[in-house]
């Protein structure tokens, strides 16, 4: 079976701090967890600032699904709010390979 990598990688909003940012996102976990197709899913911070949300799915439609259904979330302004949206990049892969502990 081939699972699906939803990938996001933005700057935060100016004033947002990452620990701020890590709460918002904690907020939207019951619903991610609950989506249809959810695996797994990680967020991570680099050191020139950028971050990623990783998000794997069974299938391409469970990501898309849950993308259609996200905004409409009550944590969802907040969230996108502390996003900057310049350079935010949100794209769809194939996972090909996966290895884990």
């Amino acid at each position: 079976m081939t699972h699906v990598a939803e990938i996001v990688t933005f700057e935060l909003a100016n004033g947002t701090t990452p620990e701020e940012f890590v709460k918002l996102s904690q907020a939207s976990e019951a619903f991610v967890r609950a989506a249809p197709g959810f695996a797994h899913r990680q967020l991570s911070q680099g050191e020139d600032g950028r971050w990623t949300d990783y998000v794997i799915w069974t299938d391409i439609k469970a990501a898309q699904d849950a993308a259609a259904q996200f905004p409409q979330q009550g944590f969802a302004p907040a969230l996108i709010a502390a996003i900057n949206p310049e350079g935010m990049q949100m794209r769809h892969e194939n996972v090909l390979w996966n290895m884990t502990a």
